[in-house]
């Protein structure tokens, strides 16, 4: 949820404005463990911010969740893949 007394804050995350996730049961994103994905997965695909998303994600920490587009463990993927690079390109 955005901190209006935050303006860092709301211009972080003014992206969440246009994400077709707005208005959608937070629950769907957050699947019982083994429980299926697809239909948030649904939701993310074709979204404009779906890139915000995942960014704000990954440099948040979010552990939890479908965010982007991906579920927790295609984001340590990720995460890993990104790390490799940088460690092989020298740059953080």
């Amino acid at each position: 949820m955005i901190d209006s007394h935050n303006d860092d804050l709301s211009l972080e995350r003014s992206w969440q404005d246009s994400a077709n996730c707005l208005g959608v049961d937070p629950d769907l994103f957050f699947p019982e463990r083994g429980a299926s994905t697809r239909e948030a997965k649904e939701v993310c695909r074709g979204c404009v911010v779906r890139g915000d998303c995942l960014e704000y994600a990954l440099a948040n920490g979010e552990k939890f969740g479908i965010w982007g587009g991906l579920s927790e463990r295609e984001r340590r993927r990720l995460r890993r893949q990104r790390a490799q690079a940088n460690r092989r390109t020298g740059t953080d």
